[in-house]
């Protein structure tokens, strides 16, 4: 699995995610499920230097792809 930086906009201002999934499509649609009045901005693989120095949210739940 790969892990994906998922950013999502709602209405009181925007958030961004980290997913493990299979692909970046798993990754968007398991972010929609989650917040289903967010819209998703972006999708990207997350990128190991930078995420670090600026962490992200994770999903609490497991999910299986």
């Amino acid at each position: 699995m790969t892990t994906y930086m998922v950013g999502l906009k709602l209405e009181t201002g925007s958030r961004t995610l980290t997913i493990e999934a299979a692909d970046a499509l798993r990754a968007a649609i398991i972010s929609k499920i989650e917040n289903p009045d967010a819209a998703v901005t972006y999708v990207r693989k997350s990128n190991q230097r930078g995420d670090r120095r600026h962490p992200h949210e994770g999903l609490e739940l497991e999910h299986k792809a």
